[in-house]
């Protein structure tokens, strides 16, 4: 009877201490899954705080303007323009990595770098922007070289007028726009890279070509002649400012300052160098051979003519000028070999 009854105690205390530590592990597992949800909840707070945090700054990031001067006076811009339309320096913005989300039509075919423009709208004829195409477009940024279209643009984004002729070198261009965009380092590294390449270029037709033999940018206008000075593109830039060469002395003064002038053929000879790069989209060297009065030149006489198109010659952005650079070198020095 003691041992069934000192079985019973014993029996009835293990089921007591069994449930006890039943009830004391539930409770310890209550309070675990509670500091676990804690633990797991805190950082997801914290995650969507900095996320929205990081949301708030972008935003306010990209609502930051900077007041800049133009030829319209002081304008606002946004600091970073996420949707700008080039109307004009096309070739800049691509040379920084900077795509517009439209441009026209005729920039959008540029021989040097059309192919960096796919999906890039078209915002109609080039000098006279399409009002309907850009504003499909809402542009938060707008650049021409035309301030005849300013009072139509600036109603639909802030407008930047950048003259033709007003940033005078592809240096000046680029630079620039390097502050513009906030990449002066990478305008910086892009000139540097460039001023390499024409060093070379130049260096070779100094090694071919006399330094005194003159030189004339002209284009073909049937009866008539269009001579052209360092900065209107058809070969003026390469020639003049990146390798270096003179105009024909007589008229380099008039043709620097004035930067064009339309001449007849009968003044051809006066305005004619040693060499001449021509633009014309109708002759070859035979066909000034036949004529009466282009045959007479001596650039004619001795091979020293240049004819391209106008899609290469037209173009005087700083991708365009590099590429003629190394073009019109090249064709000087094999030309002399």
């Amino acid at each position: 009877m003691f041992i069934q009854y000192c079985h019973q105690k014993v029996s009835k205390l293990a089921i007591s201490t069994a449930l006890l530590l039943l009830f004391m592990c539930l409770l310890s597992a209550c309070g675990a899954t509670d500091a676990a949800q804690s633990i797991n909840t805190t950082p997801a707070a914290d995650k969507e705080m900095n996320t929205a945090a990081q949301s708030s700054s972008s935003a306010e990031s990209e609502a930051k303007v900077k007041t800049i001067s133009t030829v319209n006076g002081d304008i606002e811009i946004p600091v970073h323009p996420k949707r700008i339309v080039a109307e004009e320096y096309l070739g800049s913005l691509i040379a920084l990595d900077v795509i517009p989300v439209g441009a026209p039509g005729l920039t959008l075919n540029n021989y040097y770098f059309k192919e960096a423009l796919t999906g890039v709208a078209d915002t109609g004829v080039y000098g006279k922007p399409s009002v309907e195409n850009i504003l499909a477009l809402t542009p938060d940024l707008i650049i021409t070289g035309s301030g005849e279209s300013y009072e139509m643009l600036s109603k639909i984004a802030p407008t930047i007028v950048i003259p033709y002729g007003q940033l005078k070198s592809v240096h000046e261009e680029l630079s620039f726009f390097g502050e513009l965009f906030d990449k002066a380092a990478e305008a910086k590294a892009w000139l540097e890279e460039y001023d390499k390449r024409i060093a070379i270029a130049k260096s070779q037709v100094d090694a071919a070509v006399p330094q005194d033999a003159s030189f004339s940018i002209m284009e073909d206008g049937g009866k008539k002649v269009w001579v052209y000075g360092d900065n209107f593109g058809r070969g003026g830039q390469p020639i003049y400012q990146s390798l270096e060469r003179n105009a024909p002395a007589e008229i380099e003064d008039e043709i620097m300052e004035k930067k064009w002038a339309e001449i007849s053929l009968e003044l051809l000879d006066k305005y004619a160098g040693d060499y001449i790069i021509l633009t014309s989209d109708r002759l070859t060297l035979d066909d000034l051979k036949r004529d009466a009065i282009w045959s007479n030149l001596p650039a004619v006489k001795n091979g020293q003519v240049y004819i391209w198109p106008e899609e290469r010659s037209w173009y005087y952005d700083p991708l365009a000028v590099l590429a003629q650079t190394e073009e019109l070198a090249e064709w000087l020095v094999t030309s002399k070999n």
